[in-house]
């Protein structure tokens, strides 16, 4: 297959990129920067430079390619409705142009993005084999700036690493290079109206990983308030807080997944994520 990878050059898409490659597909990734295309040359890709912003250009290459992933995002969280609304034209315009072909489109579920959601479903009856993926709030692996880079950080300034409560609501997580070989699964083989759980653990206690935290940067691990976990951690706290455990059984059923990475703790546990930069 010729797939279309938007988001292409990112930490996720690269992974992408590199186990559909090793699967023998041809890759078209698009990358905004000289530095991203030479990345994906690198990689064994054809790059192709533009934006999501560039309708147009998204339109064509769908068309001209036998399957979409998209995984671009702009994660502006002070302006994330406007992150929404450039989704949804993006989603619209990749759909426009694989329709009628029967071709996959996949996706990435985001926050309240259920307006993106609808827009990508509605292809399938013009003829698009849609299917989201909902990943965990914890993609992690070398080379991860998201959440658990930020709780180091904060651990290491504030000199404790903290967790909510009594630290017993769970964070499901996955490794990066499980969630490639999920959205390679994906749009080979998921049906039309598949919504795929990306996540490898279900369910990790908040305090164990402020554990492993406290221990690897060698600072006290203490229990705080939700208050004080808004005060402390901003937006991250927020989620810190939360009960976020979720089952992809169905998942690994309907595809044969089989996430086979370290989790979440082992993963820190090799000390890539403490390493001085």
């Amino acid at each position: 297959m010729r797939i279309f990878v938007t988001g292409a050059a990112g930490y996720i898409g690269t992974a992408v990129v590199s186990e559909l490659i090793g699967a023998g597909h041809r890759v078209v990734g698009l990358t905004r920067s000289e530095q991203g295309a030479q990345v994906l040359e690198s990689l064994g890709a054809e790059a192709v430079r533009g934006v999501i912003e560039d309708l147009d250009a998204l339109r064509g290459c769908a068309a001209a390619s036998d399957g979409v992933i998209h995984l671009a995002f702009n994660h502006d969280f002070a302006n994330f409705d406007a992150s929404l609304a450039t989704d949804l034209r993006a989603i619209e315009a990749m759909g426009e142009g694989l329709a009628g072909s029967g071709k996959p489109l996949v996706f990435t579920a985001h926050a309240n993005g259920k307006a993106s959601e609808d827009a990508a479903f509605a292809y399938i009856e013009q003829g698009v084999r849609v299917s989201v993926v909902s990943l965990a709030p914890s993609v992690h692996g070398e080379g991860d700036k998201g959440f658990v880079p930020q709780l180091i950080r904060i651990a290491r300034e504030r000199g404790a690493s903290a967790y909510v409560g009594d630290g017993a609501n769970r964070w499901p997580a996955i490794h990066r290079l499980d969630a490639a070989v999920l959205f390679r699964l994906a749009v080979e083989a998921a049906p039309a109206g598949a919504r795929l759980d990306g996540v490898a653990d279900e369910g990790i206690p908040f305090r164990d990983i402020a554990g492993v935290i406290g221990r690897r940067a060698n600072v006290p691990v203490v229990g705080i308030s939700r208050e004080e976990a808004q005060a402390i951690f901003g937006f991250v706290g927020m989620v810190a807080s939360l009960d976020l455990a979720r089952s992809s059984e169905e998942t690994k059923a309907l595809l044969g997944w089989k996430p086979v990475q370290p989790g979440l703790l082992a993963d820190l546990e090799q000390g890539h994520y403490f390493a001085k930069r």
